[in-house]
């Protein structure tokens, strides 16, 4: 007993003595710990009003996934016009090639035309914005070397800006190794979005999130899906994120729209005479991944080509018919117009694949 009593009152001694300050300098360890309070880049009142979430928090990794056309787009062009306004630089890297000026413009999103005297032809677009596609980035590498380089100018006050990266979208490029090879291998593109973005690229956009780091990046992705078959016969289908479950596993939020199978769409069409014009969708949207504030919610968006609009008994919709109802009629020649739905909403298909198609 003596012996330990001896033992605990050196420990107490040295401890006495002992600062932990003069530690943490010592090895270096000075970084600020503190975090900066979390904001959000708004989306509509539409998405608001139903996921009880103001929009995109920013300093995260955030992921808009489903099938094609439910939305995901509109939600990115709303985030962008809306990060536009409040001075945060939108960079696009536009992988899938759909994208539409128009479109963006018709949204709110401010963009200059850069005309050709001679001509009177648009030969480019100008703006309080970044734009690069697959003229200059083909591969899942080329992505992560882009967003790093402009992260590095931003380090080096070359770009003094807050970023919001919006890629649209993972899976529309292959690795390095599947170009090289010529095969389209998925479980190479996989590791490449592990390798570039699970062990780097997001680490980055993160961590500037700190005080002690003067800007906030933010790095919104669409995410292309595939169906699953259940692991059992009895089991439910799976929704799979195509690139591997690497940006899933990073993503501090996930929106999801749609249903697992298949879109899970309404469209609501202008008809007169064989002519027709899509003018709304009706969409299913689920807030899936929350690490902020842990909110979950699911429900009905109208999903409209200036915006998500609310599903609420047709009085909004209602209000959007009327205000365009003119331009549509023009489109089909004048006189009035049927409006039809047409229900793609069932989440009952044949699942088809038991892997991610090439």
């Amino acid at each position: 007993m003596a012996k330990k009593s001896l033992t605990e009152a050196a420990v107490a001694v040295q401890k006495q003595s002992f600062s932990l300050d003069k530690y943490r300098q010592s090895k270096g360890i000075t970084a600020i710990s503190k975090f900066k309070e979390q904001k959000w880049v708004p989306l509509s009142p539409a998405f608001s009003d139903v996921t009880s979430i103001p929009g995109i928090p920013t300093g995260h990794i955030v992921l808009l996934r489903g099938h094609s056309d439910t939305g995901k787009t509109t939600a990115m062009i709303e985030a962008a016009v809306s990060a536009q306004k409040r001075g945060i630089l939108p960079v696009f890297i536009i992988t899938e090639m759909k994208w539409n000026w128009s479109h963006a413009m018709e949204m709110g999103f401010e963009v200059n035309e850069v005309v050709d005297e001679e001509t009177g032809e648009i030969v480019d677009y100008n703006g309080f914005f970044v734009y690069v596609d697959r003229e200059t980035l083909n591969s899942i590498e080329d992505v992560a070397s882009f967003i790093g380089n402009m992260l590095d100018d931003q380090k080096n006050g070359e770009l003094p800006y807050d970023l919001m990266f919006f890629w649209d979208s993972i899976g529309s490029v292959p690795c390095e190794l599947s170009i090289t090879s010529n095969k389209n291998n998925n479980e190479w593109n996989a590791g490449a979005m592990s390798t570039q973005f699970g062990n780097g690229i997001n680490q980055r956009i993160t961590l500037s999130r700190k005080e002690s780091y003067p800007y906030t990046n933010t790095l919104v992705c669409i995410n292309k899906v595939w169906a699953a078959k259940p692991d059992s016969p009895m089991g439910q289908p799976k929704m799979e994120n195509k690139g591997g479950k690497a940006m899933w596993y990073d993503s501090t939020f996930v929106i999801t729209f749609g249903n697992i199978t298949n879109a899970g769409t309404s469209k609501l069409k202008a008809i007169k005479d064989g002519k027709q014009v899509e003018f709304a969708k009706r969409v299913n949207i689920q807030i899936d991944k929350n690490h902020i504030n842990g909110i979950t919610t699911r429900g009905k968006l109208i999903m409209t080509p200036h915006g998500f609009i609310k599903d609420n008994n047709g009085t909004d919709l209602n209000k959007y018919k009327k205000e365009f109802a003119e331009q549509w009629s023009e489109i089909m020649g004048g006189g009035n117009f049927d409006v039809i739905e047409e229900d793609y909403s069932s989440d009952s298909a044949a699942l088809t694949h038991e892997k991610e198609p090439q």
